[in-house]
């Protein structure tokens, strides 16, 4: 096998001619994904927020996903495609969104074919060794105060998906860039100007959309999984003030069996899990009109005794 390097160890040129190859295997801890593309965006972006991630050549030794996005004309516009494995299971979308694209169907590779952990749709952070789950439908400001908590000092585990182990009841880590949209790309750049951002994609079927790559505790400490403490609800209120609540055990554990892609395939395990999960859990409803106040809210939180 090929010694171990960065992605940055490679450059711009070399990166581009290898993902229009063979492509790369990139470690995403837990998982090792080969990823294929001859769009630029998409080597742009990876070197930006992958660079220091451990690679290989693509056909050197196994990987768990073997994605691709590939361009492909469409009657008005150039169209980029998700694969895996060849199989195409999404629309094809505009090719500035390529990398955005790939993000997305790397998350669908695991929430859909992944079913060692229970899969919950959350953010999810860490800090001293406490995680909190953040589960949120989309437009609740959940990315933006993810991404926040992240700047401030808390690990991140994941954007997207808590892995819980339903043995050991502990979180997977799975860090990666975070996904920004909209007002939310410049609201984190004014919290802290030295971030960085991959290329903004335009006009995606969620607006403007940028990923924020993740602190080097999150990418350092991937490997080390840590025991749940808290479920919060987030909602951002644009002018209000901050409310907390706490939030019923018996419909918190409700609302995250909503949340959970893949409860159903565990059957009575992934409830149990479920519900040893919020047993150990502070639960609450969270309700947010400026960062500062939910940061400091946050740094409050007192372990569940």
């Amino acid at each position: 096998m090929t010694p171990q390097q960065a992605l940055s160890d490679w450059s711009p040129e070399e990166l581009g001619l290898r993902l229009a190859s063979d492509g790369v295997r990139l470690e995403l801890p837990p998982f090792v994904f080969r990823i294929q593309s001859r769009i630029p965006v998409v080597a742009e972006a990876l070197r930006t927020l992958y660079g220091d991630h451990r690679c290989w050549p693509g056909s050197d030794g196994f990987s768990d996903f073997h994605v691709s996005v590939v361009p492909r004309l469409g009657f008005f516009k150039r169209l980029c495609v998700f694969e895996m494995d060849g199989v195409r299971p999404f629309t094809p979308l505009a090719i500035g969104e390529a990398f955005a694209f790939l993000e997305w169907g790397m998350n669908w590779c695991v929430t859909s074919h992944c079913h060692l952990w229970l899969t919950i749709h959350s953010a999810v952070l860490e800090k001293a060794g406490r995680v909190v789950i953040l589960p949120a439908p989309p437009g609740s400001g959940k990315s933006t105060l993810c991404a926040a908590l992240m700047l401030h000092g808390w690990r991140l585990l994941s954007d997207e998906m808590t892995l819980l182990d339903p043995e050991s009841g502990l979180v997977q880590p799975f860090p990666r860039a975070v996904s920004l949209k909209n007002e939310s790309i410049e609201v984190i750049r004014r919290l802290d100007s030295s971030v960085a951002m991959g290329p903004v994609a335009h006009d995606t079927m969620k607006g403007h959309v940028a990923h924020l790559k993740m602190s080097d505790a999150s990418r350092l400490q991937a490997h080390v999984p840590a025991s749940p403490a808290w479920v919060v609800f987030p909602r951002f209120v644009r002018g209000a003030a901050l409310q907390a609540q706490a939030r019923p055990k018996a419909g918190a554990l409700v609302e995250l069996a909503s949340n959970s892609f893949n409860h159903h395939v565990h059957g009575r395990s992934g409830f149990e899990a479920l519900t040893r999960l919020i047993d150990q859990c502070d639960c609450y409803d969270f309700a947010y009109g400026q960062l500062a106040d939910a940061l400091a809210w946050f740094d409050a939180l007192e372990p569940p005794t």
